[in-house]
């Protein structure tokens, strides 16, 4: 669960100050991660997460926009699929308070089952922290591959179709489905993973991600082609030409805010389209190794598709015709 843990811990540190953003994002980790329980006849909030750094959040942000005091207390995981440290945000004193103004609870004091319509209703920026706070209470992230896929265990099926709701409304693709008893929203293509990632405000993540993937496409077409050289060989030169065109589109779309040692490898890669890696570090001056060369690539492009959403353009994956893949 490395990719988990980071990507939570990437999102625990991002900084947001629109307050209705912050209020999604407390009312969807709340939603996902916490319950409402009464004690002694007063109601009590209690939201648990596996991250220290979430629960740091979630406490910093009941404390600073609604004003209400929580506590953490720490579980210490057992075995089975309980390992690890547990952390629970308690809020006690306030909750009957804080459930109605993170919309727990209706107007008419009620709970609610999937989320508040202040929430539903809002901005793209609130769907995208819902799906943030969501992910932070209880998301997943596996490896790239044929089974990779970003996962969000909900509440209950309103919970889920909510999440759904929110994915749609930032162009998202997301599927709800019950396994074994347990409501779960999916999302397995990895081009829409990577897509959310960003939205959620994972950029650093990303980059680990598309590496790995990067380099389990590369691996399984090289054990698909390994007995039929000539293909090999077809491929690897359509590959770089693909890669050329698309670093070329990079360039374009990031114009003068790409950085000198980011512009200077992608410069070599046009330059050279039919290189290996390898070759082009050897090109640059001074010498690179082949990862380095290969390490800035992968952020020149990563930096202008992230450019590209923002902007509302065609990344760099559009610079790669139908020609390129079949000459």
């Amino acid at each position: 669960m490395a990719l988990t843990a980071a990507v939570k811990e990437e999102l625990s540190r991002l900084d947001i100050r629109k307050s209705s953003v912050r209020k999604a994002e407390v009312s969807a980790l709340l939603r996902f991660a916490g319950g409402l329980h009464i004690i002694s006849g007063r109601i009590v909030i209690e939201a648990e997460v596996d991250s220290a750094a979430t629960a740091r959040r979630l406490r910093i942000a009941i404390s600073e926009i609604y004003g209400h005091q929580s506590e953490i207390v720490v579980v210490s995981g057992g075995g089975g699929l309980r390992r690890g440290n547990r952390y629970i945000v308690r809020v006690v004193r306030d909750g009957e308070a804080l459930a109605r103004q993170t919309g727990l609870l209706d107007g008419r004091g009620r709970p609610v089952r999937g989320l508040p319509s202040v929430v539903v209703n809002g901005s793209a920026a609130d769907a995208e922290a819902v799906w943030r706070g969501a992910f932070l209470a209880h998301g997943s992230l596996t490896e790239p591959g044929r089974s990779s896929a970003l996962e969000v265990t909900c509440p209950g099926p309103e919970a889920a179709l909510a999440l759904v709701g929110a994915a749609r409304r930032i162009d998202i693709a997301a599927k709800a489905r019950e396994v074994r008893g347990i409501d779960r929203v999916v999302i397995r293509d990895g081009d829409t993973i990577a897509e959310l990632l960003v939205r959620m405000g994972a950029h650093e993540t990303l980059l680990v991600w598309e590496e790995r993937r990067m380099r389990k496409e590369v691996r399984a077409t090289a054990n698909r082609l390994a007995n039929f050289d000539d293909a090999n060989l077809r491929r690897s030169a359509q590959a770089a030409v693909a890669a050329g065109a698309r670093v070329d589109r990079a360039l374009e779309i990031l114009g003068e805010d790409v950085p000198e040692h980011l512009k200077y490898a992608g410069e070599l890669r046009v330059a050279h389209k039919q290189a290996s890696l390898d070759e082009l570090g050897r090109l640059a001056d001074p010498p690179l190794t082949k990862d380095a060369i290969a390490g800035r690539i992968r952020r020149l492009l990563a930096m202008a598709d992230k450019k590209a959403i923002d902007l509302g353009i065609a990344g760099t994956e559009s610079s790669v015709t139908f020609e390129m893949l079949e000459s």
